[in-house]
């Protein structure tokens, strides 16, 4: 990913929120990011796409803005999930700590580099606290200084909101416990399995996953009852190093560079493929898959596309061909 022609320096956050029931509700969570409580127009950002789960109650908004306006566009849309969100009401087939679960920021280009992204994190972390309060949150990735923690052992660290955070108060019921962090691209990938048998997905989960010896760099990976059948549910995370092109199973690793540094990740289809592979072993087969938002590249793009546009609620151009 080459330097933003906008002068932009752009940037994406996946935000996720613990509410994929109520349409209203997570667009209305959505616009919050884009407009200020006056109704202006946050001229320098935009939400390029919603993906809703029912059996997870869990949906993703994808926002982009410039490295200068991510900051504002994310808290306000923090805010109104804490507002319309009771995590005391929640129930959903998908883990989640608090009703905004999940705020990672990623770079969108080589103009912007990790501390960049650190910063606005931490920023979003303090802001959520000093505005809500009784939210707490924890810190990963790169704003996790010095260590760097990923957001894996971090929740992990954390006791699933049980124990302790790195600010604001104990997690309290009422908003539960949000992940801030950066780091270089995430992609969610989810493979279905036309199964009921949650052992066997998770034995495929297992057999992908990144710390199993012959899983796939990259992939860390959940088994959950989805829908009547058994959801491989992936976070994708791009990996450091390997040459331009690396190549698995014949196609080719996109890459990237963040500050200097290389990332690839592996295309959701080495990812598809595996899991149709090792369902066929234990006589299964997948019903299908899907990307919850954009690859790293794709992201770019769209962001370039609908902030040269000033089309702020571009998901609506998403509706009924990518969800």
């Amino acid at each position: 990913m080459t330097s933003s022609p906008l002068g932009r320096r752009l940037v994406a956050c996946l935000l996720n929120v613990s509410e994929g029931r109520r349409r209203q509700l997570v667009e209305t969570v959505a616009r919050a990011a884009l407009y200020d409580p006056e109704g202006a127009r946050r001229a320098a950002a935009t939400v390029l796409n919603i993906f809703y789960d029912r059996d997870y109650n869990r949906s993703v908004i994808t926002i982009a803005a410039g490295i200068d306006a991510i900051g504002d566009a994310v808290l306000s849309a923090c805010e109104e999930a804490c507002r319309l969100i009771d995590m005391r009401d929640h129930t959903g087939a998908h883990p989640c700590m608090g009703a905004v679960d999940l705020v990672p920021i990623y770079p969108l280009g080589e103009d912007v580099g990790p501390e960049d992204c650190a910063r606005e994190a931490r920023a979003v972390a303090q802001g959520l606290t000093e505005r809500v309060h009784g939210a707490s949150v924890f810190l990963f990735g790169w704003a996790d200084a010095p260590l760097h923690r990923g957001l894996a052992q971090r929740r992990k660290e954390m006791g699933w909101f049980r124990e302790t955070t790195d600010g604001g108060p104990r997690p309290q019921r009422r908003f539960g416990l949000t992940g801030v962090g950066a780091s270089p691209y995430v992609m969610n990938c989810n493979v279905t399995i036309d199964t009921r048998d949650i052992a066997a997905g998770r034995s495929i989960a297992a057999a992908i996953r990144e710390s199993t010896p012959g899983g796939i760099p990259g992939v860390q990976v959940l088994a959950l009852p989805h829908e009547g059948a058994v959801e491989i549910a992936c976070n994708v995370e791009s990996v450091k190093g390997g040459p331009p092109g690396h190549v698995t199973a014949g196609e080719a690793w996109p890459c990237f560079s963040v500050g200097g540094q290389l990332y690839r990740h592996p295309p959701a289809s080495l990812i598809t493929a595996r899991v149709a592979e090792l369902a066929g072993g234990r006589g299964l087969r997948t019903k299908g898959a899907a990307v919850a938002g954009f690859t790293p590249h794709e992201c770019r793009a769209v962001a370039e596309f609908a902030l040269t546009r000033g089309i702020a609620e571009f998901w609506k151009e998403q509706r009924g061909t990518r969800m």
